[in-house]
């Protein structure tokens, strides 16, 4: 083999080399490009698992004209069941339930600090976090109207004169930076409202609101006096937007977990 021959050889090896370099450098570039769009998204849009299922869960009726409820529900019509069956069923890989019972817990902070990691730190877009809601925390998935007129605030404890965690804040949040403490990110993202914006879907539990209901009409809280039966649908009539009511929530988890929701306390 003479010099030219192996001065030859040896430039188309160093110029394989580094063709498998730069196509290399251009995957991971482009990997990571898709990646961080993928995760700065503030809440579940695009096409994903997660956009799919905001989609559906906002066509789902909600029936919330009840003049009446039982103590037990037995009839599919009585909850929301096809907006519920839609969350058993979905698609996405990783999937969370928040069993959630105490509203003066830091409940929301622990969702979306679950959320931001799952989405920024793992890299998982379509994770889907779901609030199990029952205890005190139920409280907060009463409009301001019914806080006012059955004083829910008594039920609540000091720190809830009002239904606070339905509001947003003033102006709209920085959905720009994912460090920014101050952003939908931060605490100030600590809503109920901005929380279901990134996809988190909270669930209402009939139990939690017949229960609730007794302890109105114990407390003598009865402005129209209602029976249970009709206070119970007053209360179920006046869930916020976007909620997803059960015939029990205690029994909804079993259901979430067969599914393969992962389960926190």
């Amino acid at each position: 083999m003479n010099d030219m021959t192996s001065n030859l050889r040896a430039d188309r090896r160093h110029a394989l080399l580094g063709l498998m370099a730069a196509t290399a450098g251009a995957t991971i570039a482009t990997t990571s490009t898709a990646l961080a769009a993928r995760s700065s998204s503030s809440h579940a849009d695009g096409t994903g698992n997660l956009a799919v299922l905001t989609s559906q869960l906002a066509r789902s009726p909600r029936r919330r004209d009840f003049r009446t409820v039982p103590m037990v529900l037995d009839d599919p019509h009585m909850w929301d069941a096809q907006a519920l069956d839609l969350v058993i069923a979905y698609r996405g890989e990783r999937k969370q339930v928040w069993d959630n019972t105490a509203i003066d817990s830091p409940w929301l902070n622990l969702m979306r600090n679950s959320v931001n990691a799952q989405v920024f730190s793992f890299r998982h877009p379509d994770f889907l976090a779901v609030s199990a809601t029952h205890g005190s925390a139920h409280l907060a998935l009463y409009d301001q109207t019914i806080w006012d007129k059955y004083q829910l605030a008594k039920l609540a404890g000091p720190a809830f004169a009002s239904n606070t965690l339905i509001k947003t804040p003033d102006g709209a949040l920085d959905a720009s930076a994912h460090e920014d403490t101050k952003g939908l990110f931060g605490a100030a993202g600590n809503t109920i409202p901005i929380l279901q914006k990134r996809g988190v879907v909270f669930m209402a539990c009939h139990n939690a609101i017949w229960e609730q209901t007794g302890k109105l009409i114990e407390k003598g809280i009865n402005p129209d006096r209602l029976s249970h039966e009709q206070m119970a649908a007053e209360l179920t009539n006046h869930l916020i937007d976007g909620v997803v009511l059960t015939p029990g929530i205690v029994a909804t988890i079993p259901e979430l977990q067969h599914a393969g929701f992962g389960y926190v306390k």
